[in-house]
C-alpha cells in the first residue's frame, strides 16, 4: 500500500488533470504536454472524445502522443495546422495543457524534467492559453530553489556549454539515463545538461544568456508564457491563478 503522502499527491494530480480537461470546448486545437499530471488531463480528454467531443492535439513528446492515440485523442503534427496560412493568426491553438517542475508567484516556470521541454515551450508559445497544471509541492517563491534548470545541448557541444553554464553560476550535470548505459537522450537525439543555481533572480535574463550559448536548442525556463496555472490540493480541491503573459 502507497504512503498516505502518495495517495494524496495522485488525487491532487488526478483533480487538477480532471478540472484542465473540463476547459476543452468542441472544435478546439489543442497541445499536449508530457507528464504525469498532464496524463490524468489526456485520459479525461479521451473520454470526452469517446462520448462525442471533437478535438485535435498535437502532443509534446513521443510519450504524450502514444497517450493520446491509446486514450482515443486524434492527434496532428505541426505540419497539420497549416501554419503558413495567414487565417492561422498568432496563436493557431485553442489551449495547451502542460505541467511545470516549478511555479514562481508571478507564473513563471522550470520545465524539462521529461526531458520534453523544447517541444512544450514551441507548442506552449502557438496557444492562444496556457494553462499549467501542479499540485502545490510545485509552488516555490524563488524559480531554481528546488529543479535544476534543464538544457538541452548537442552532443559535441556538451563540454562547451557546461563550461559557459559554470560561467554563469551554475553547477551543470549531465543527466544519465535510468537502466540504460549513458546519458538521457532527448527526442531530438540530444543531450540534457542539468543546470543547478542557487536560485534564479531574473528568469528572462538568464534564460537569453543560455538561449545565446552555441550548441544549446533550448532551456527549461518558460518565462511570460502560462495565462493559467490550476494548482490541486491534497483534498481534490483547485486553486485557480491567473498569470500575466507577455
Amino acid at each position: 500500500m502507497p504512503p498516505p503522502a502518495a495517495d494524496s499527491q495522485t488525487e491532487a494530480k488526478r483533480a487538477t488533470g480532471h478540472a484542465a480537461a473540463a476547459l476543452v470546448e468542441d472544435g478546439m486545437r489543442l497541445g499536449l504536454g508530457t507528464g504525469s499530471t498532464t496524463a490524468f488531463a489526456i485520459e479525461a480528454i479521451g473520454q470526452r472524445v469517446r462520448e462525442g467531443l471533437r478535438v485535435v492535439g498535437v502532443p509534446t513528446s513521443f510519450a504524450a502522443e502514444r497517450l493520446a492515440r491509446a486514450a482515443g485523442v486524434p492527434v496532428v503534427s505541426l505540419d497539420g495546422l497549416g501554419l503558413d496560412d495567414p487565417a492561422a493568426g498568432p496563436h493557431p491553438l485553442d489551449l495547451a495543457l502542460d505541467g511545470a517542475d516549478e511555479v514562481s508567484p508571478a507564473g513563471d516556470l522550470i520545465k524539462g524534467r521529461g526531458a520534453a521541454h523544447v517541444r512544450e515551450k514551441v507548442v506552449a508559445a502557438l496557444a492562444a492559453r496556457f494553462v499549467v497544471l501542479v499540485d502545490a509541492s510545485k509552488r516555490v517563491e524563488r524559480l531554481g530553489t528546488a529543479q535544476p534548470v534543464p538544457v538541452e545541448v548537442l552532443p559535441f557541444a556538451e563540454p562547451a556549454v557546461a563550461r559557459s553554464l559554470r560561467a554563469l553560476g551554475a553547477d551543470p550535470v549531465l543527466r544519465m539515463g535510468e537502466r540504460k548505459d549513458g546519458p538521457v537522450v532527448t527526442d531530438q537525439g540530444l543531450w540534457v545538461l542539468d543546470a543547478r543555481f542557487d536560485g534564479v533572480d531574473d528568469p528572462a535574463a538568464l534564460g537569453a544568456a543560455i538561449d545565446g550559448l552555441p550548441g544549446v536548442l533550448g532551456h527549461g525556463l518558460f518565462v511570460g508564457l502560462a495565462t493559467d496555472v490550476l494548482v490541486g490540493t491534497a483534498g481534490g480541491g483547485i486553486e485557480h491563478l491567473d498569470c500575466a503573459r507577455d
